[in-house]
C-alpha cells in the first residue's frame, strides 16, 4: 500500500529531496509557483521528463516559468536512461518506439510511452535517494483514487518516493490555479485555446477536434504524426481507433468536449 505524506510533514524533512514533476500543464505549473512562493526556503527540484515530442508552446512555457521561479527546470529524458547520446534528429520517443517496440504505436491499451518516457526516467533521476514527489491533484477533482474506488495518481511506486498532494491538503481548486498563474504573470499555456491537455503533440487521448486543432495550429506536426501511422515494418497503425489522420482531415470541424477528471493520462496531463 502506498504511503502518502501530508505537505506539512514532507516540508519538515530536511534530509529528503523534494521533487516537483512538471508536465507543462496548468496544474503542475501552478503547483511549482505555489510551493516556490510559500516555501522559498525549501530546495525544491523542478523536473520535466522530455519526450522530445512536446508542443512548441510547452517548451516556451517552461522558459517563461524559469523566469517566474528564478530557478532552472531540470530536463531529463529516456535517452539518458538508455545511455544514448542526444543529437539532432534523434528524439527519445523515436528511439523507444523503433528500438524497443518495433514501431508499435502506444495506445490507451498499451501505454508504454508513459512508462518508458516519463516514469522510468523520473525514477532513474532520483535513484535510491529518499524523496517526496509533489503531485498537482486539485481539491476539486473527482478522481477515482480519491473517491474510495481506485488508486491515487502516482508518478512512481518505488518505496523511497513518497507522494504529496499539496493542493488536496490545502483546498486549492481550479479557480485558485487560474489565479496563481495569472498573478504570477505566466497565465495558462496557450495551447488550451485549442487543446484540453498537455503532453505529446500526437497524444492518442486527443479528441477529433483537438487533432483538427493541431492541423490548424501546427500543420507540420500533424503531417509528422501521419508519418508514424505508415510504420516501418509494413504494418499500419493509427493514433485514433478506427480512423487514420487522413480520415480526420476530411471530417467536418468538431468542437472540444468536456472531459472528466479521470480521462487521459494524469502523469502527462497535470
Amino acid at each position: 500500500m502506498t504511503t502518502v505524506a501530508k505537505m506539512e510533514d514532507a516540508l519538515r524533512d530536511a534530509e529528503a529531496r523534494h521533487i516537483v514533476p512538471l508536465s507543462g500543464g496548468k496544474d503542475s505549473t501552478a503547483l511549482a509557483i505555489y510551493l516556490a512562493q510559500r516555501h522559498p526556503d525549501v530546495p525544491f527540484e523542478y523536473l520535466f521528463s522530455d519526450t522530445g515530442a512536446e508542443l512548441p508552446e510547452t517548451y516556451e512555457y517552461f522558459e517563461r516559468l524559469e523566469h517566474v521561479l528564478g530557478r532552472k527546470v531540470t530536463r531529463i529524458t529516456a535517452l539518458e536512461m538508455l545511455g544514448i547520446a542526444e543529437k539532432p534528429g534523434r528524439n527519445p520517443f523515436d528511439v523507444v518506439l523503433y528500438d524497443h517496440f518495433s514501431g508499435f504505436l502506444p495506445s490507451p491499451r498499451s501505454r508504454w510511452c508513459t512508462r518508458m518516457l516519463k516514469i522510468h526516467p523520473f525514477e532513474r533521476h532520483i535513484g535510491s535517494d529518499r524523496a517526496y514527489s509533489y503531485i498537482a491533484i486539485r481539491a476539486d477533482e473527482k478522481r477515482s483514487g480519491y473517491l474510495g474506488n481506485g488508486k491515487p495518481v502516482l508518478l512512481s511506486e518505488q518505496p523511497n518516493i513518497t507522494p504529496v498532494y499539496p493542493f488536496k491538503d490545502n483546498g486549492i481548486t481550479f479557480d485558485d490555479v487560474k489565479r496563481i498563474l495569472e498573478e504570477s504573470g505566466l497565465g495558462v499555456p496557450e495551447y488550451y485555446e485549442w487543446r484540453s491537455r498537455s503532453g505529446c503533440y500526437f497524444c492518442f487521448y486527443q479528441q477529433i477536434g483537438e487533432w483538427q486543432g493541431l492541423r490548424e495550429r501546427h500543420p507540420d506536426l500533424f503531417e509528422k504524426a501521419k508519418t508514424y501511422e505508415s510504420g516501418r515494418n509494413g504494418r499500419r497503425y493509427t493514433w485514433v481507433d478506427g480512423r487514420s489522420l487522413s480520415d480526420i482531415e476530411n471530417m467536418s470541424r468538431r468542437a472540444m468536449k468536456p472531459k472528466s477528471d479521470d480521462d487521459g493520462c494524469a502523469i502527462c496531463h497535470l
